[in-house]
This record gives structure tokens, sequence and C-alpha cells, in this order.
């Protein structure tokens, strides 16, 4: 059995075919369209009628109903509020099609196989074109009562009406590195400003350290209601050590600063990084189509 699993993110359609038990046998990416739905399911048509496979599974920012398939809004892909996506894009593509929140397939991945596995409650931050959450009880995803738990790129983020994905997201980190240097935004990629921070670079050390001190602050704050045992942080840019080391500083820091001693959360990247949206969304297709009860090991 192989199936097309999909992460939609804000910029790339990333996919690949995989058979039950995670392995890739085929992967790439487009460019996701922004303009309509049309476009958009075509792009994952154009996908769908150059491969054989059984189904699809869909990873989707917003907030999803994933029990009636419908994406119930999203701010990045707003041409599919209210669209039930399984249904239209079973129709067109002929299989079966499951969707899931972006955050809460790298949460399912991370909680039934990699960094969460191990823990009763638990965590995930998605760093990308905007921040993905998802609470993870007993390795099942808590929702909510309106399917709108762990969607923490909406949390306020001080009095100048910017939410928390303005000012941490990894397009705000670039941004505000770019700022510094006096150069277009363009001309700055992950890659060159985590060279700068290894280079020691003043600058870029300076804005990795203001940039985690406010993810810090947010993990401090969401474990002051929830409890749990890990933080799990995935994205890209959970793969650079000192990302994942620096929020950990600041964390350290935020305690030290507390006047009551609360246990202090641990915090771990994500173990399947870029392939957790895939390999979550391919663990709900097995655990909510005609496939359920298949093995799935999550390799």
């Amino acid at each position: 059995m192989k199936i097309l699993t999909v992460d939609v993110g804000g910029t790339f359609i990333k996919y690949a075919v995989m058979n039950e038990n995670a392995k890739i046998f085929q992967r790439g990416k487009i460019p996701t369209p922004l303009d309509t739905r049309q476009n958009f399911f075509n792009a994952i048509k154009n996908i769908y009628e150059k491969i054989s496979v059984e189904g699809i599974a869909l990873s989707l920012p917003g907030v999803i109903d994933s029990a009636r398939g419908i994406c119930v809004k999203s701010a990045a892909l707003s041409f599919n509020n209210d669209c039930n996506i399984v249904r239209e894009l079973g129709e067109i593509c002929t299989c079966s099609v499951t969707i899931e929140n972006d955050a809460r397939c790298a949460a399912l991945a991370e909680a039934k196989f990699g960094s969460l596995a191990d823990v009763d409650a638990g965590f995930v931050m998605v760093f990308g074109t905007m921040i993905g959450g998802a609470f993870v009880v007993n390795q099942k995803i808590y929702k909510g009562a309106d399917n709108s738990a762990g969607e923490i790129s909406f949390l306020r983020a001080g009095h100048n009406q910017k939410i928390f994905s303005d000012v941490c997201s990894v397009p705000s980190l670039l941004k505000g590195y770019a700022q510094i240097k006096n150069l277009s935004t363009e001309n700055i990629t992950g890659e060159k400003f985590f060279q700068a921070v290894n280079e020691n670079e003043i600058d870029a050390l300076t804005c990795l350290d203001k940039f985690t001190r406010r993810i810090a602050e947010k993990i401090f704050n969401i474990q002051l209601i929830i409890d749990v045992a890990k933080f799990a942080i995935g994205g890209g840019i959970s793969a650079q050590k000192i990302f994942i080391d620096s929020i950990r500083d600041n964390l350290q820091k935020v305690y030290s600063e507390c006047p009551i001693d609360f246990n202090h959360v641990e915090v771990v990247p994500c173990k399947f990084l870029n392939d957790a949206n895939l390999i979550g969304a391919l663990a709900n297709f097995m655990d909510n189509t005609v496939y359920k009860g298949k093995n799935f090991d999550g390799r």
C-alpha cells in the first residue's frame, strides 16, 4: 500500500509517497498556490495523477475539523475557509483523503514515535512561515471545544497589536537580521543567518538571543497553564542545535526571574524534523480510514 502524504505550507507544498511503515519511495515540493482554491486543488491533483497511490493524507495550516474533513479557517490559505476538503478533493482525485492541522500532524508523529513518545503530556511548537502548536495527552491530540487548541501563532505579543508569529516566525527572525545589516530580506536566508551565528557574528547572535528569549517566555507561560513534561521544537530551524540551546538558555533565565521555583520543563528537538508533518499525516490517515488497524511504526 502506498499513500501520498502532503505537507502544505505557506510557501511550498512538500509531498512524499510512503507505505504504511513510512518508508519513502518518492518525494518533492512545489510552490503553494496562494490565489484560488481551484489552483490549490489542481496542484495536488497534478501530483496525484503522476503516481500510483491508494489515498491522500494532508497536513494543512489553520483550524481543521478533521472528523468532518473541513478547513474551518486558515490565515495562510483563506480560500479554503469552510471548505470540506476531504469531500471535494476526494471527488477530484477519486480516492480516500484525510486532513489534519499541520502542527497536530507533527505532534502526532512525535507523540507516537518521536520525542514525546515517552511522556504522558507534551507540547509541540513548529516554527516556519507561522508557528504551529499542539497539546498532546496520552499520545492523542487535545483539540479543544472548537478545534482551536494550540493555535499559538495568534497569542498576543505585547501591547503593539502584534501576535506571536509576527515576532517569532522564521521570516520575522530573518527580517530582523536583515534590518540590522541594512540588507534586503531577499538576501538573507536561514543558511546565511546561521552561518553568521556559528561564526559568532555579534549582530546574528544578538538577533538569535532576542528571538529565543521571546520563545522562552511563551513556553514558560504555556507551561504554567498546562504543565507538560516536554516541549518538542519542530520546523527546519530546529535542526540548528544552537537554536535549541538558545531556547534552553533563555528559558533558564526566565525561570530564575520567577519568584517561585516551578519545575523546569524539558525542551527537545522534534525527532522527525522536516518530515514530521508528513509522517503525522500518514499516521492520521492510517487511524481514520478503512486502513485503520494496519501496522505503522513511524520508521
